[in-house]
């Protein structure tokens, strides 16, 4: 048979004791036993019950009793034992010698049947130890009807578990333990004996204590007169006390009223705050709106600000007419102007570059305000020319050829009078600028018609000098260009 602990669920091998346990040492177990528990075993036990188990004088337990409920001592005398008790005679626990007599074992022959088991009320724990025991195989092997007696090992098993059965049904646990949970059961009744013990002790003391105060409490005043003197006074502090208490019953009831009014003050503020935090609420959006927008409007003017900065660095005059050199060669916008040996400039490269530089001027004149005297400037690309205002009133073609024949040679000097009226126009243009500031400082002067001791004539000069006259006039023009386009003439 196999036996596991009820509480660890361990398995657990009987004892040699328990094996061979004699019905004598069986009766001695189960008489040691405390009484099965009543139907009322798991209510609450009362202070009076706890006090009458306690093995205490009978005058300290009257005390108590007449301390707690104000009933005289001689009067509770006899409820100390409930009728159950009375009926039931007191009897200590059984001794060895008082209930059976040693016999060996081998003078044991014939097993004794089984003993009828007590029936006790069973806790409310014992069906889960019923089941549990019967998920365990506790029973005893099944035994043979037709012998007389069953074997003793039989026996024995089945005395072990009407053991074990009846200790479950007087005791709080379920049997069989182990020895780890024996000795946390002992360590528990151990703690429990402790403190009923603590108990006892401190009824014990409140018992003296009771009766020292009736000791004092028998030395008061015999006298009626001073009794009923004692009772005046206490009127008199009980007329005090009532007139202070309706006193501080109209205090209450003007402190109710000004919590009211301070209360109607309080939902008053409250709604003035809540529209306070509404107004302020709606600034911070408003606030929090132009902010946005004045943020906007500066970033905007940052913006601005730059391409405003940009297009004020940007000269468009430069870009449209953009003056520099070619080598030996003064260029407006990558047009060559002049000619020189070994370096043949087609006519019409020359053409065109005259045209830029007369458009150049006519601008610049035009962005100044001024007027040329006796020559009006007809800027038409590689076909420019410059008319005359006064005299005969001639038009001078600002255009050359190469060829040389007699009709191109007068062109040619048409030409070279168109370039000699170019340069009195480059003229006046100089002199106003110089009226207008005199730091201005142009490198070659213009006489009649040489500009730096250069002439602009083609015919009977030679090339080099005609294309340096030229470079000089181009210069005069960025001059010009640059002064009209910075500062308050920009």
């Amino acid at each position: 048979m196999n036996f596991v602990c009820q509480q660890c669920k361990q398995p657990l091998q009987l004892d040699a004791s328990l094996v061979d346990l004699t019905p004598s040492a069986y009766d001695i177990v189960a008489s040691s036993l405390p009484p099965a528990p009543s139907p009322s075993h798991g209510r609450q036990t009362s202070g009076a019950e706890k006090l009458a188990q306690l093995p205490s004088p009978s005058s300290a337990k009257s005390a108590w009793r007449s301390s707690v409920q104000g009933v005289p001592s001689s009067s509770s005398s006899g409820s100390l034992s409930s009728p159950t008790q009375r009926k039931q005679p007191q009897r200590g626990p059984m001794h060895p010698n008082e209930s059976f007599v040693l016999l060996q074992d081998s003078v044991i022959r014939t097993i004794p049947p089984n003993l009828p088991e007590p029936v006790h009320a069973k806790k409310p724990s014992l069906s889960k130890a019923r089941s549990a025991a019967a998920a365990v195989p506790l029973s005893a092997p099944p035994e043979d009807p037709s012998q007389p007696n069953p074997s003793p090992l039989s026996h024995h098993l089945r005395s072990s578990l009407r053991l074990f059965n009846l200790l479950s049904s007087r005791t709080d646990l379920d049997h069989p333990l182990c020895a780890e949970c024996t000795h946390i059961l002992l360590n528990t009744l151990q703690r429990q004996l402790d403190e009923t013990k603590r108990e006892r002790d401190g009824y014990i003391a409140f018992e003296k204590e009771v009766r020292k105060e009736k000791e004092r409490n028998g030395s008061g005043p015999a006298d009626k007169a001073e009794a009923e003197a004692k009772i005046e006074r206490l009127k008199d502090e009980e007329r005090v006390a009532v007139d202070q208490l309706k006193a501080a019953e109209r205090e209450r009831q003007q402190l109710e009223e000004e919590l009211k009014s301070l209360e109607r003050e309080e939902k008053a503020l409250e709604e003035e705050e809540a529209e306070f935090w509404r107004q302020h609420n709606a600034h911070l959006l408003k606030s929090a709106e132009q902010a946005s927008q004045l943020a906007a409007l500066r970033a905007a003017y940052a913006a601005d600000s730059a391409v405003l900065e940009k297009l004020e660095r940007t000269n468009v005059y430069n870009d449209a007419f953009c003056i520099g050199h070619d080598g030996v060669f003064g260029t407006i916008n990558g047009l060559r102007l002049g000619r020189v040996p070994g370096v043949p400039v087609e006519w019409a490269e020359i053409n065109a570059a005259w045209g830029q530089t007369l458009l150049l001027l006519y601008t610049v004149a035009r962005k100044l305000d001024f007027t040329f005297e006796n020559y009006r400037l007809v800027p038409m690309g590689s076909f420019s020319r410059i008319e005359k205002t006064t005299g005969d009133k001639a038009t001078y073609e600002l255009y050359g050829s190469g060829d040389l024949h007699f009709g191109r040679l007068l062109h040619n000097r048409r030409f070279d009078f168109a370039m000699v009226a170019f340069l009195e126009c480059l003229k006046q243009l100089m002199d106003y600028v110089k009226s207008q500031d005199p730091q201005v400082d142009f490198p070659h002067q213009i006489v009649k018609d040489k500009i730096g001791e250069a002439s602009v004539k083609q015919q009977f000069s030679q090339e080099e000098a005609w294309t340096r006259a030229l470079r000089h006039v181009l210069l005069a023009l960025k001059i010009l260009l640059k002064w009209a386009t910075n500062g308050s003439n920009g």
